[in-house]
């Protein structure tokens, strides 16, 4: 295949992904456009957004790129473990209990972490703490699958139980997309 029929590909699966997300997220072509552009570029989106905006499209998305799907639904006692799963004790076959790790809702191709600025803290750090440094032996690093995509969702700082985002984590994402109200059809 040449290069114009690669782009010519990539062209056509770009519009037909477009199209299918615009059938869920309606008169927001701009939002779509750049959650897009962001999942393509390998960086992550966040949507300023009324809440439960975004819960249909997480999944939607998911779909149409046929990749495992989960939400974080934030709020303010979210726990690290809450997102990266924890270690429980299972009994084997033969009777011994041992600890078996059983995966948080991170660990998926695409993640809705919905009203990321109801949490006090900021879980996504913490759990990014928890999870391994180098040179601790007691906790094993798990790695995420690629692709790896955060659609982040952020209510309007005037709802009530929301709190102010520091800059260093708005600067994780590569779109802080302000979704308006939908344009009236022509």
């Amino acid at each position: 295949m040449s290069v114009e029929e690669d782009i010519g590909a990539f062209r056509e699966a770009y519009g037909k992904l477009r199209d299918e997300i615009g059938r869920v997220i309606v008169g927001h072509e701009a939002i779509v456009e750049g959650t897009l552009i962001a999942l393509f570029a390998g960086g992550h989106s966040c949507w300023k957004a009324c809440p439960d905006w975004a819960r249909p499209a997480g999944p939607h998305l998911g779909e149409a790129l046929d990749l495992p799907f989960n939400r974080i639904q934030f709020t303010p006692d979210l726990m690290p473990a809450d997102i990266l799963g924890t270690n429980i004790v299972m009994e084997t076959a033969t009777g011994r209990r041992e600890f078996e790790f059983q995966k948080g809702p991170i660990f998926a191709h695409l993640v809705l972490a919905d009203e990321i600025n109801r949490a006090r803290q900021n879980p996504v750090g913490l759990a990014g703490s928890h999870a391994g440094k180098t040179g601790d032996r007691r906790r094993p690093i798990r790695r995420l699958g690629e692709p790896f995509f955060v659609m982040a969702t952020q209510n309007p700082i005037d709802q009530e139980g929301t709190y102010p985002l520091p800059e260093a984590q708005l600067d994780r994402f590569f779109f802080k997309l302000i979704v308006g109200y939908p344009r009236p059809a022509n």
